[in-house]
């Protein structure tokens, strides 16, 4: 970050909302100065005492975040239309970082399945080897 940071910055922050390599930048200059500490400290309590904006809860609570399901959907290509399209949109342009960590997810999650299934079918092949007739 080439500008001090500004409080939505700070924010976005401790939301762990901000892209890998500005959340490396800025923890850095939070550690660097004693006043920025400050203002995060500040945003903290503030939070810690129930004082919130609407914009505040909406990413906190991740209004704007696909369900599981629906990243799911997306990955298997049956997510169509308008809905499709916000999620890619959300995982690429917004580069939520929640639900890039989710689609990760998802992705390892159907690379087992498939090894699972090639394993399943291997076996019961090599188990019924013995039972093929030659033609």
């Amino acid at each position: 970050m080439s500008h001090s940071p500004r409080p939505q910055d700070l924010e976005a922050y401790l939301d762990e909302a901000l892209p890998a390599g500005e959340m490396s930048r800025l923890e850095d200059a939070i550690r660097a100065d004693v006043q920025l500490r400050a203002q995060l400290a500040l945003i903290h309590s503030r939070r810690d005492a129930g004082v919130h904006s609407l914009g505040e809860i909406w990413r906190r609570h991740r209004l704007s975040c696909p369900a599981r399901e629906q990243l799911g959907s997306y990955l298997l290509g049956v997510l169509v239309g308008e809905a499709a399209e916000y999620v890619r949109f959300h995982l690429e342009v917004v580069g939520c970082r929640l639900c890039q960590a989710n689609r990760a997810d998802l992705e390892a999650q159907q690379r087992e399945a498939a090894e699972h299934v090639s394993s399943r079918r291997r076996k019961y092949f090599q188990s019924s080897a013995g039972y093929l007739r030659a033609k």
